[in-house]
C-alpha cells in the first residue's frame, strides 16, 4: 500500500473526554480535536456516563479533526483506539441500545460486594487466574451489579439479547454499526474474568459472577486489521487495526518495550506500568498483574500500580469547591509559596488504589492552620498525586527487585514543572518528559499502523522517541524523606472512613 501524504487516526477516548489525533509517519501530531463530556454522580461513590455521549463525542471529533487538516477518507491509512479502562457498558445486541448507563472505572458501589468475596477466600485464586486484586474497580462486579439491580437486565442476558463490553468493544461496535463485537487482550484483562494465562474467558469466573458467557466479546490482539469503519462517518472503509487498554497504549507509546522499562500516566488518574517480559510476575505488595500488548502471537505482560485520583484532585480544585479558575493556574499557585505550610491532602475521593486498595478511604486534607492559603491547598494537591505514585514505585521495586534507570511520564498534568520536580524530588528517580505528550494516542496508532505496515517494525518506531526534559532530585534526601512521614501519617487518617 501506498502511504504517501497518508496519516494514523487515533481515538483516545478517556474519563472526561472523547479525543482524535492524526499523526504522520514522524510520529509527529497534525491536528487533535477533543470534546469532554458529562460526568454522573447518582450517590456517593457512584460514577456513572451515557454510552451514547461517550459515541457522540468521540464521532464529532473524529469529523472534527479531518474538517481542521482538510483531509478526507483517502489521507487516512487506518484507526488505532486507545480507551479508558473497565468501564462498563451492556447494550441490546439488535438494537444498540444501552440497557443502563456506563459504570466508570472509578466507581464504588461493588465495594461490600468486593468485601464479601474476600471474606469468603477468593482473592489468592482471583489473583492467579486474572493478575488482579478484588475491587469495585474492575468490570465483574459492575456487570453483576447490573443484572441483579436493572429490571429484566438478568433475564434478557440469559436469553442472548444482550452484549458487554468495555468502551474499545463499544466503539467498535458503533464504528462498524453492530457487525463487529470484539475486544483486545489489554482491555480483556482488566475485567476481573479474563485469564492471563489461558488467555481465555475463564468459566469458573463467569460462573462466580453469575454472568452468562454469551454477553463477552471475541478477544483479540493489539495489532491487526479487525475490520473496517466505514458509512456514516467514512464513504470509504478504513481499518481498524490497533487497540489497547490507554495505560498499556501509553507504554507503547512511549516505547518502554524493554524489560523492566517503566512509565507513569498523569491522568484523571496516575498509573505507572513496568515491562516485565513475556512471563507473568505476581505483585507481593499489591500490584496488578496485567497484559502490556499481544503482537502476533507473543503476549508481553506487565505490573501496574493504579492511582485512582490524579489530576482528577486538580478538576475538583476548579469545579467542585472553585478554589482555582483553571487547572493551568496551578504551577504558579504552587511556586508562590516555599512549601506547603505542613498541609498534606491525600486525594482518595473515590477510594485509594495501589498498593493500599482501601475502598472505605475518603479524601482528607490536615495540618490546616490560620496561615493556611489557596497557594497552601494547590500546592497540597500536587504533592499528594506525587506521594502516590511515589507509593506505587515502592511497590514495584520491591516487586521486581530492582530500582529503575528512569520513568518516562505521559499525560496532560506532565506540562505542570512543578509536578515533575517534585515527583523526581520525592522518587529520587530521573522523571523523563518525551517531546510528544499525547503517548497514548501515540502508541494507539502505533499498533494500528504496524498492523497495516505503514511502519516497519518497532525498531523503526523507537528511533521516533524525543527527549524534552529530564528533572532530577534537587530536594535534599533528609527533606524527602521527613516529608513522606507526614504523608504516611496523613493516608493513616484517611482510611477505612466510610466503615459502617
Amino acid at each position: 500500500m501506498n502511504f504517501k501524504n497518508k496519516y494514523v487516526l487515533a481515538l483516545d477516548q478517556g474519563t472526561t473526554t472523547s479525543r482524535a489525533i492524526l499523526f504522520n509517519h514522524q510520529g509527529s501530531i497534525i491536528t487533535l480535536a477533543q470534546k469532554a463530556f458529562q460526568q454522573y454522580f447518582p450517590k456517593p461513590g457512584w460514577v456513572e456516563h451515557d454510552p451514547n455521549e461517550i459515541w457522540y463525542t468521540q464521532s464529532s471529533v473524529i469529523k472534527e479533526v479531518m474538517a481542521k487538516a482538510d483531509v478526507t477518507d483517502t489521507h487516512i491509512a487506518c484507526i488505532g483506539i486507545a480507551n479508558q479502562r473497565e468501564t462498563t457498558i451492556i447494550w441490546d445486541r439488535e438494537t444498540g441500545f444501552p440497557v443502563y448507563n456506563a459504570i466508570v472505572w472509578q466507581d464504588r458501589r461493588t465495594a461490600d460486594y468486593c468485601e464479601e468475596l474476600k471474606s469468603q477466600g477468593y482473592a489468592e485464586r482471583i489473583q492467579q487466574k486474572t493478575g488482579l486484586v478484588i475491587d469495585a474497580y474492575f468490570s465483574a462486579t459492575k456487570i453483576k451489579w447490573v443484572l441483579d439491580n436493572v429490571k429484566g437486565v438478568r433475564e434478557r442476558a440469559e436469553r442472548g439479547e444482550l452484549c458487554f463490553g468495555t468502551v474499545d468493544t463499544w466503539l467498535v461496535w458503533k464504528l462498524t454499526r453492530g457487525e463487529k463485537f470484539i475486544t483486545d487482550i489489554t482491555n480483556a484483562s482488566r475485567t476481573m474474568l479474563f485469564n492471563i494465562r489461558t488467555q481465555e474467558w475463564d468459566k469458573e469466573l463467569l460462573d462466580l459472577f453469575t454472568i452468562p458467557a454469551s454477553m463477552l466479546p471475541r478477544v483479540v490482539g493489539c495489532s491487526e486489521v479487525y475490520c473496517e469503519a466505514s458509512l456514516p462517518l467514512f464513504k470509504k472503509g478504513i481499518p481498524v487495526s490497533g487497540m489497547a487498554g490507554d495505560q498499556q497504549a501509553a507504554l507503547f507509546g512511549q516505547l518502554c518495550v524493554e524489560e523492566g522499562m517503566i512509565k507513569t500516566t498523569y491522568g484523571t488518574g496516575c498509573f505507572m506500568i513496568v515491562n516485565t517480559g513475556d512471563k507473568p510476575v505476581l505483585s507481593q505488595n499489591n500490584l496488578l498483574t496485567t497484559i502490556a500488548w499481544k503482537l502476533g502471537d507473543k503476549v508481553t505482560y506487565a505490573l501496574e500500580g493504579s492511582v485512582f485520583v490524579g489530576g482528577a484532585v486538580v478538576q475538583w480544585l476548579r469545579d467542585g469547591i472553585g478554589l482555582i479558575p483553571n487547572a493551568s493556574i496551578t504551577e504558579q499557585m504552587a511556586k508562590s509559596v516555599s512549601d506547603n505550610g505542613g498541609v498534606y491532602f491525600v486525594p482518595a475521593l473515590t477510594g485509594l488504589g495501589a498498593p493500599y486498595w482501601d475502598q472505605y478511604a475518603r479524601g482528607a486534607i490536615i495540618g490546616i492552620t490560620r496561615g493556611t492559603t489557596a497557594a497552601h491547598l494547590t500546592r497540597a494537591a500536587l504533592e499528594g498525586i506525587c506521594y502516590q505514585v511515589y507509593d506505587v514505585l515502592t511497590a514495584m521495586e520491591n516487586d521486581i527487585h530492582a530500582k529503575p534507570k528512569e520513568i518516562r511520564v505521559d499525560g496532560g498534568a506532565i506540562a505542570n514543572n512543578f509536578l515533575m520536580q517534585f515527583q523526581a524530588d520525592i522518587s529520587r528517580c530521573p522523571v523523563v518528559r518525551p517531546q510528544v505528550l499525547e503517548t497514548t494516542a501515540l502508541g494507539a496508532a502505533y499498533l494500528a499502523g504496524l498492523a497495516v505496515n505503514y511502519w516497519k517494525d518497532v525498531d523503526e518506531l523507537k528511533e521516533q522517541w524525543c527527549l524534552d526534559k529530564v528533572f532530577s532530585a534537587q530536594m535534599k534526601e533528609e527533606v524527602a524523606r521527613q516529608q513522606l512521614a507526614e504523608w504516611h501519617k496523613a493516608v493513616g487518617r484517611s482510611q477505612q472512613w466510610a466503615v459502617d
